[in-house]
């Protein structure tokens, strides 16, 4: 059997922020509307906490896309 690789692994993206650090443009792809937008925050009591701002937008072209910031190293990152 082969190796085990993980689904929808995060990749980099570029992002342009807007006003209280809204995504205006996920790369070249304006972002037509924020769905949802959510706070996760956990292994607080690791040497290695996760604190990320999600967010569910829907491109220019249609896609759906989720998005996060990690609040704890930078960047931001696209699940799907």
């Amino acid at each position: 059997m082969g190796s085990v690789r993980r689904l929808a692994a995060p990749r980099a993206v570029s992002v342009r922020m807007g006003e209280g650090g809204r995504p205006e443009a996920v790369g070249d792809r304006a972002v037509e509307a924020v769905r949802e937008s959510w706070l996760v925050e956990d292994r607080w009591w690791t040497d290695a906490p996760l604190r990320r701002r999600y967010w569910e937008i829907v491109t220019a072209d249609g896609r759906n896309v989720v998005i996060y910031r990690d609040l704890e190293v930078g960047g931001w990152f696209a699940q799907r």
